[in-house]
């Protein structure tokens, strides 16, 4: 199981551009659909506490699946798994990379990698709404939801508050509305 955990973790780390909220629908691939390790549920609980927590929601995710599946050492191996290839990768292209950064091809890829990466962050927002139920019915809870976000994005969009702010005021939200 420990072997499982990193070998899947460093394949989601080695195939992953754009960070981690990017990462999160190959996570959920194989976490949930592939290995069975958590249903949709459970892995979208372990997303909500992960992006609660400092550090990259990746990494975070990692320690968490690992510590559930196999405590403390499968914590440490599915992170190493998930830092590792970024760690190699880094290493090697960082040398490369100041050679050809300038190269109209390696510009032109980047232009395409934003695109997709855009895609895959807009991708999880949608699936955090759908798997919490916000497009089943036009309920008083989907009313709700859609307030806090155009709120916390007004916030963030025309107020230039602090993500700190928003996180903190929108739980306080959470927790006279759904009290």
């Amino acid at each position: 199981m420990l072997i499982e955990l990193f070998i899947t973790f460093f394949l989601i780390g080695l195939v992953s551009f754009g960070g981690g909220y990017a990462m999160i629908p190959l996570i959920q691939e194989q976490i949930v659909n592939q290995h069975g390790w958590m249903d949709q549920q459970h892995f979208i609980d372990t997303i909500a506490i992960a992006s609660m927590a400092p550090g990259p929601i990746a990494t975070n995710i990692a320690v968490l699946i690992g510590y559930n599946e196999k405590g403390l050492l499968g914590a440490v191996i599915a992170t190493m798994g998930t830092v590792l290839p970024s760690v190699i990768i880094i290493l090697i292209l960082g040398k490369i990379f100041y050679k050809i950064q300038d190269h109209s091809l390696v510009k032109s890829s980047f232009y395409g990698l934003r695109a997709i990466i855009t895609g895959l962050i807009i991708y999880t927002a949608y699936m955090f709404a759908d798997t919490n139920g916000m497009f089943a019915s036009m309920s008083w809870y989907t009313w709700s939801q859609i307030l806090i976000f155009a709120g916390s994005l007004a916030a963030f969009i025309v107020f230039h508050k602090h993500p700190v702010s928003v996180i903190i005021l929108s739980a306080l939200v959470g927790i006279a509305v759904y009290s």
